[in-house]
């Protein structure tokens, strides 16, 4: 259906499809934040020279030769999936999650491969943006205005800056006479505090560089992603841009980090000026990830305390973040009462707020008037997956037990809460004929009767998961054995602590 209740499909490649008629029609769609990043450095102009989401000739283009179709440079196509229905539209308003207008697409170059429809056209705001970050973010071209004349050396970081970055950034602006932008990569689940710990640094950083947050998203290719960096470090004026390795193609000079040691008295000198018994190399990535999960403080030779500060907050320790236990199974498995059995452990021993979302109550409040076809049973699992990330995002537990038959919705959820806390898959991979022993509904009987249609393991499908973290049979396992497997899986992994030790 279209936009406006009418029948329609999305153009194919070349355009072709039925044209909307009478006046023009609009519809409204939320897009997946990576793509309202994408929004949002197209409004802001760094994206040039693209105006707008991308038409079927450009995509196939930069996808086969990383070029666009009158052959400028450009690394990755920027794309606008969409449902059918919003494609056929002339006009879309993006909303942000909130329900908020940002962004209005003439949509004058709707196209469809075989993943789907995709909106293509201009972008223009939807009205005047607000926000501390947002106003910390003017377009591309004011940044470009204010810069200094000559060499502009662009940093893109994704993680805080320490000393021997900082270091390497004072190295690589000295010898080329370069003006710092240190513009920091807003892609994670709290990017308010990734650009706090570049404010932390900037006593570290030479006089006068500037700091612009950019909501761009990482892309799948290392390569084009860091490609697609370079152009939008261009597009806020930079000249240079530090980077691991030389790029084909770069709009900007790409500059290796170069090697930089501790010295003395805590200063910094390039290596050939430190003797060897001198030299102290910086924290590898595992080693750091450990010391934050763990609390433990960053070594002063490392970093500075207020930069410290800040990365210990984008990164708590593992028994401070919050985790979501989801028990999956056949109806009648177990679920349920271990779920109910894990939360008062929680409750009686762990310092969170414990929420329990169980398919039979969900069923009856969050998801009420939900059937059982196989796609409102996909919706039953996401919602009880959005919930259970926003507990997991404040610090809470959630405990989950629905049957969630589908692998694809699993991983979803498994997505959307991994973006800020633990995840725990457990399969309660009690057997069928269990099950149906246990039945004080009578559900398997109405279903082998055919009474009940699309019952799961009978006549719907159960697909089992081959990614759990754990897999319980509560037809062997009593149920204190069984919870206390989840729990062992909880301490050692170090999401809840020993009882012994509280």
């Amino acid at each position: 259906m279209s936009a406006n209740g009418t029948e329609s499909e999305c153009p194919g490649p070349d355009g072709s499809g039925p044209a909307p008629a009478g006046p023009p029609q609009r519809a409204t769609w939320v897009p997946e934040p990576a793509e309202l990043s994408d929004v949002e450095l197209l409004l802001d102009g760094a994206f040039p020279p693209l105006s707008g989401f991308l038409g079927a000739a450009d995509v196939e283009s930069v996808r086969t030769r990383q070029r666009l179709a009158d052959d400028e440079p450009w690394p990755e196509p920027i794309t606008l999936p969409v449902p059918e229905e919003v494609a056929a539209a002339d006009e879309i308003e993006l909303r942000d999650v909130e329900g908020a207008p940002v962004a209005l697409i003439r949509n004058d170059a709707a196209w469809r491969d075989e993943t789907g429809c995709y909106a293509a056209g201009p972008v223009q705001a939807a009205e005047e943006p607000s926000g501390v970050l947002r106003r910390m973010r003017p377009p591309a071209a004011e940044v470009r205005a204010q810069l200094p004349p000559g060499a502009v050396l662009a940093v893109l970081p994704e993680e805080p800056l320490h000393l021997r970055e900082l270091a390497q950034i004072r190295e690589l602006a000295a010898e080329h006479d370069a003006h710092v932008l240190v513009l920091p990569r807003m892609s994670g689940p709290r990017p308010e505090l990734l650009v706090q710990s570049v404010l932390a640094a900037r006593p570290q950083l030479p006089e006068a560089t500037t700091i612009v947050p950019v909501p761009l998203v990482r892309r799948t290719d290392p390569k084009r992603d860091a490609l697609l960096a370079a152009h939008v470090a261009a597009a806020y004026g930079a000249t240079h841009v530090l980077a691991g390795a030389p790029l084909e193609q770069s709009p900007v000079e790409v500059l290796e980090p170069p090697e930089v040691v501790r010295g003395q008295h805590d200063r910094w000198l390039p290596a050939a000026q430190v003797r060897p018994a001198e030299r102290r190399p910086g924290l590898g990535d595992d080693e750091l990830r450990e010391l934050l999960d763990r609390g433990e403080p960053l070594p002063g030779w490392f970093t500075t305390p207020e930069i410290a500060e800040q990365q210990h907050r984008l990164h708590p320790p593992l028994s401070a973040r919050g985790f979501t236990v989801l028990f999956t199974g056949l109806s009648g498995a177990g679920k349920s009462t271990l779920a109910r059995s894990l939360r008062d452990e929680l409750s009686q021993h762990d310092h969170r707020a414990v929420t329990l979302l169980d398919g039979d109550v969900v069923r009856r409040t969050l998801c009420a008037g939900l059937g059982f076809s196989a796609e409102d049973r996909s919706r039953n699992v996401r919602r009880i997956g959005f919930v259970a990330a926003e507990v997991t995002r404040h610090g809470g537990a959630a405990i989950c037990a629905p049957i969630a038959p589908y692998e694809t919705d699993r991983e979803a959820v498994r997505r959307m809460v991994q973006e800020s806390g633990g995840f725990v898959l457990v399969y309660v991979a009690t057997p069928l004929g269990e099950c149906e022993r246990r039945d004080r509904k009578g559900l398997y009987r109405k279903a082998r009767s055919g009474s009940l249609p699309e019952f799961t393991g009978v006549s719907a499908p159960y697909e089992v998961p081959d990614d759990a973290d754990l897999v319980l049979d509560t037809a062997q396992l009593s149920q204190d054995e069984a919870v206390g497997r989840v729990v062992a899986l909880l301490r050692e992994r170090g999401w809840v602590r020993s009882w012994t030790s509280e």
